[in-house]
């Protein structure tokens, strides 16, 4: 059977503001709970737009943020390259120009490094944390050459026949039977920035590694994984869960956009984990999204 992603109707929530004089495009939507809200860092070459399924399968008392990296979607390119350093602290600045001392933070991907780097650099303004289909840098087990060759060029967002014959293969779990279905998402959902923008990217995460400090992370953290992921083998979850102190993993079955396709299933287990009542109940303790 096909998956259906069509977006729940509501009114507006994005926009642009400036935050330390570097225009982002955002996206807010309110909640009515009393927790931090969820801040959402995306993968490269994903626009906001990309985790609309995850987040209407949230529970809607919850605050979500997101936003376009710069250079990326509706986010103007910067006129230099920048590192996880500078954008850690443009995180933390939206944060501010948001009303917001804190928050949960949500990385994916790319994301999950920006995260990361954020959690540690940032430790007061980041409450709990959530890796998703990630890894820790240069540093990790990496995907088979062919497939990291598809993943650094930004034509599976540019050309939609080049997604539909490569998506099983990059991205893995249902994407290897419903290409079709996973190429309409990003062709439609997925706002597309200047390629330079991925390159960008790209450049923030050379060279870096957290493999060394994940011991140093002290905030309560869920590490999601697919057990069919060709971009970030399952090993790198079960390497960062061995190193943090305080983690929980959970692996899925599905592949690296689990978080979109498996939203149904996914949504539930981060939203328990972030209403979770204590300083945290990560622990060394491990979930599996098969019960095996």
């Amino acid at each position: 059977m096909p998956i259906s992603f069509r977006r729940k109707p509501g009114p507006p929530t994005t926009r642009s503001i400036v935050v330390d004089g570097r225009p982002l495009r955002i996206d807010v939507r309110a909640g009515t709970g009393r927790q931090p809200p969820l801040l959402l860092v995306n993968g490269v070459g994903a626009s906001l737009e990309l985790l609309q399924p995850f987040i209407d399968a949230l529970d809607p008392a919850l605050e979500v943020i997101r936003f376009d990296v710069p250079g990326v979607g509706g986010s103007p390119l910067p006129g230099l390259p920048y590192r996880f350093t500078g954008l850690s602290r443009l995180v933390a600045g939206l944060l501010s120009e948001l009303g917001h001392d804190e928050a949960d933070v949500l990385g994916i991907s790319w994301g999950g490094g920006l995260a990361q780097h954020f959690a540690a650099f940032q430790r007061d303004r980041c409450r709990r944390l959530v890796l998703v289909s990630t890894a820790t840098g240069a540093l990790m087990v990496p995907a088979r050459p062919a497939v990291l060759a598809r993943m650094v060029t930004p034509r599976r967002y540019l050309d939609r026949r080049y997604l539909r014959e490569n998506a099983g293969s990059l991205y893995g779990g249902s994407a290897r039977s419903q290409a079709e279905h996973i190429s309409e998402l990003l062709d439609a959902e997925n706002r597309v920035g200047p390629a330079l923008g991925c390159v960008y990217q790209l450049v923030a995460g050379a060279g870096w590694t957290r493999l060394p400090f994940l011991p140093l992370i002290r905030q309560p953290t869920l590490i999601l994984s697919g057990d069919d992921d060709p971009l970030i083998p399952l090993a790198n979850a079960r390497l960062m869960h061995s190193l943090s102190p305080r983690s929980r993993l959970h692996v899925y079955h599905g592949g690296h956009l689990g978080l979109v396709t498996e939203a149904a299933e996914l949504a539930p287990v981060v939203g328990r984990f972030l209403a979770a009542d204590g300083p945290g109940d990560g622990g060394r303790a491990a979930q599996n999204g098969q019960r095996g």
